[in-house]
């Protein structure tokens, strides 16, 4: 009979860690400590406050390693089974940071590894329906991206070489090789600076070099990221409506059902009359 108490007490006491570490004030206060730990390295950044205060910077370092390590314990503690912890890949992200922290205490670096834990934030995705929406709508997107990419390179290619032969002499900057061509082509598919910065010097030289550019443009940019934009927009379209409630096809089964209930009541009567 006492180990019956002993095990409901531990189960109530875990059940009350649990709703402490799934409580919004517990989730807002790390997160909170996430982003202060963030200041922090950001203001360590500058040497000559980093050296004036370079003991209080490592006595908040250390007080952050210990209280994510006690909200990992509770975390632990919150599971039904000490393993259920790390079945959670971001619980595994979690604990390998503490432990880093505590075992280069002192390092530079792992304070920019516990920066990351900022990437639990990506959490919220799974409580908004509008952003689980469009997470599953680039993930559906990522196999139409490799054709589109595809694509994308052969156009790239395809130009580079062309304007390699064209302008090499003219503009050996931007297109004495065929990297330097593929660097230029995507500065101006990004329409950043292309036509003061890249096609006007070519221009006086070349007059009729402007076919080549507003070709590159109208293929390049505009088709393209059409294209990125109309699969994006079309894999929305399909996440909205998976997460959509089957009901009409419910109704349908139902209506069948009820169809079938009548037609055997119809046929018992006739079986009764006969």
């Amino acid at each position: 009979m006492s180990g019956f108490n002993q095990k409901s007490k531990q189960s109530s006491i875990r059940q009350q860690i649990n709703q402490l570490v799934n409580h919004k004030f517990f989730t807002g206060t790390i997160l909170g400590l996430i982003m202060f730990n963030a200041i922090v390295v950001g203001i360590e950044t500058y040497p000559t406050i980093y050296q004036s205060y370079k003991e209080l910077f490592f006595l908040i370092d250390k007080a952050l390693i210990w209280i994510f390590t006690i909200e990992i314990v509770l975390r632990m503690i919150a599971e039904r089974k000490f393993s259920d912890f790390f079945k959670n890949s971001w619980n595994w992200f979690d604990f390998l940071i503490v432990a880093a922290g505590h075992i280069f205490i002192g390092a530079h670096f792992v304070t920019v590894l516990r920066i990351l834990r900022v990437l639990r934030v990506f959490r919220a995705i799974s409580v908004l329906p509008s952003l689980r929406r469009l997470v599953d709508a680039l993930l559906l997107t990522i196999p139409a991206l490799g054709n589109i990419m595809l694509l994308m390179s052969i156009i790239f290619y395809i130009f580079a070489v062309t304007g390699t032969m064209l302008f090499a002499e003219v503009a050996p900057q931007y297109f004495g090789s065929l990297q330097l061509a593929l660097l230029t082509l995507f500065q101006v598919v990004t329409l950043e600076s292309w036509a003061s910065g890249v096609m006007w010097p070519i221009f006086h030289e070349l007059p009729w070099s402007w076919i080549y550019f507003v070709s590159f443009v109208l293929v390049g940019t505009f088709v393209i990221f059409n294209l990125f934009i109309g699969v994006i927009v079309s894999n929305v379209e399909k996440a909205d409506a998976a997460d959509k409630p089957e009901e009409p096809d419910q109704l349908a089964e139902l209506r069948s059902e009820v169809k079938e209930l009548k037609q055997l009541i119809i046929n018992m009567s006739r079986d009764k009359s006969s």
